[in-house]
């Protein structure tokens, strides 16, 4: 009985340890099908076959190929739309964030440290973009410029560097009063060594752990906006543009719809469950 004991949380702990590995194998397999995909697969969004259209999962082409996930109304692929349309959606993911995160890190931190009326300034700011719905103000961002890569991800950042901005000021305010920060002081560091070489690194934790949650709420918001038409220029590829395409044809080609959506829904969900776990991991605990 002694040793059931002991047998049963090792292995509860070791499947526990392997079913949270998923997000990482899932996120491996998206990230390998957005670089290696669209080497493999020739596809051009603007290209239609009317003789291809509508045809189900695994049906032969006109051109002798196999359309293994469908076509849609204009016969094009649905696989390929969903290999490009990754792609797309990391590309976005990525280059959102990394300027979200360096514009709201730059802020909050600066904020937090000096403190005075430059953070009473800037706390205000953030206040006010809070009290704005923010997928109304990346509407309105989007929607008045002309459809590009540069304008959703610029629309994306207006409001998701904000999070970026609570988070590390949060911690700097905690940062400024620690023993080492003063003696940095005391010693005659610069405040921009100190803040590069004491405050910044210490940030990086919850900063990643965010940033994957955020990632996923980009992917799913840039989704949104290329469903409502006024995210990417037709001629690249969304899973956003991809579902809209379909939702006149759910109730006879429900796959136009469906298999993009399904792809979206997978990665949102897995990148959700990655964030979770760094953020127990890389959360404000390490500070304490």
């Amino acid at each position: 009985m002694a040793t059931l004991a002991v047998i049963r949380p090792l292995a509860v702990r070791r499947v526990g340890t392997w079913l949270g590995k998923i997000p990482y194998a899932v996120l491996a397999i998206y990230a390998l099908v957005a670089a290696l995909g669209p080497l493999v697969i020739d596809y051009n969004p603007i290209r239609t076959s009317l003789d291809d259209r509508l045809l189900k999962p695994g049906s032969h082409l006109s051109t002798g190929g196999t359309a293994w996930l469908g076509t849609d109304g204009l016969g094009r692929d649905v696989l390929a739309q969903v290999v490009y349309g990754a792609r797309t959606s990391i590309l976005i993911g990525i280059a959102t964030v990394v300027v979200s995160c360096v514009v709201g890190v730059t802020i909050g931190t600066v904020a937090g440290y000096f403190r005075g009326w430059l953070d009473t300034f800037l706390a205000r700011g953030i206040d006010i973009l809070l009290a704005f719905p923010a997928i109304l103000l990346t509407i309105v961002i989007a929607g008045a410029f002309e459809r590009s890569v540069p304008v959703v991800v610029i629309a994306l950042a207006a409001t998701a560097w904000i999070s970026f901005a609570r988070v590390t000021r949060s911690v700097s305010l905690s940062l400024r009063e620690r023993a080492w920060v003063d003696a940095a002081r005391v010693l005659g560091v610069g405040r921009t060594s100190i803040l590069l070489r004491h405050v910044v690194p210490f940030t990086l934790g919850p900063v990643v752990a965010l940033a994957t949650l955020e990632f996923a709420l980009v992917v799913l918001a840039e989704a949104g906006l290329s469903f409502l038409g006024i995210g990417l220029p037709p001629s690249a590829v969304s899973w956003g543009q991809t579902i809209a395409n379909g939702k006149q044809y759910l109730d006879s080609a429900w796959w136009i719809s469906a298999l993009p959506g399904f792809a979206l829904s997978l990665l949102i969900v897995n990148i959700g469950i990655l964030g979770d776990q760094l953020t127990a991991r890389y959360g404000r605990g390490h500070l304490n």
